[in-house]
């Protein structure tokens, strides 16, 4: 039988041991990472990749699965599960909230437990891997989710524990919403029955449109790093 307050120690110690750093540009590039809004061309081109590939009631439909994904994720970790356990976040640990290196101030509201960006990131990054079909999409959309997860740590939000819950909520609904879509899909689906050309994917996307969302992911991954350095730069002008 496992020890429950060992494990909430450990998780404690781990916290303290990933959690910030003596770099100011760092504190940067991780703020610039966990927001919102860096991540809409990301977005936008997914959509692309969606509305090339798709008739337009099956982008519709698959519109609506995104949207079902983030909303099951985001539901269960903030609506449910953060109330329900009620576990403050390190920030406002009374424990280690005064050990937690913090960001600009950045607190975030008090309960943590699960963390709604891991599972939102994995929920969608498990329906686009499991839709699409390419090997570097997979990897590339996995590494963004752990960024993201570890971003969230970084930050002091978010105990490892949070992380890993979230996680694997988020992989878990990814995973549903993708069998909920293939069976919705079954009558609406491309007739290709497997495409010969290596130019498209397993599933019939195109592989100069994955690309293309690829790039775009790179070019975001490239330039969090400059905008981190000209609001640092711009902060001690």
């Amino acid at each position: 039988m496992f020890d429950l307050e060992k494990i909430i120690e450990f998780d404690k110690q781990l916290l303290l041991m990933l959690n910030g750093s003596e770099s100011l540009y760092w504190d940067g590039v991780m703020s610039v990472y966990t927001t919102t809004v860096v991540w809409i061309p990301f977005a936008l081109a997914l959509v692309y990749l969606l509305i090339k590939n798709n008739s337009i009631m099956n982008f519709v439909v698959l519109l609506l699965m995104i949207a079902l994904v983030i909303t099951l994720t985001d539901g269960i970790t903030s609506t449910i599960c953060k109330p329900l356990f009620a576990r403050f976040r390190p920030t406002h640990d009374p424990d280690i909230m005064y050990m937690v290196d913090v960001v600009n101030n950045y607190r975030a509201y008090k309960y943590g437990f699960m963390s709604s960006h891991a599972a939102n990131s994995f929920g969608v990054a498990v329906f686009v891997m499991l839709l699409v079909r390419h090997r570097l999409l997979s990897v590339s959309v996995t590494v963004w989710a752990l960024i993201n997860c570890y971003s969230r740590i970084y930050l002091g939000v978010h105990y490892p524990g949070d992380i890993l819950c979230g996680a694997l909520v988020g992989i878990l609904c990814g995973a549903l919403v993708y069998r909920l879509y293939s069976f919705i899909s079954d009558k609406m689906r491309r007739n290709y029955n497997g495409w010969v050309s290596d130019n498209y994917t397993k599933t019939g996307y195109s592989v100069s449109d994955v690309h293309f969302m690829l790039m775009v992911l790179f070019g975001t991954f490239a330039l969090i790093p400059v905008f981190a350095f000209i609001t640092l730069h711009n902060k001690f002008i």
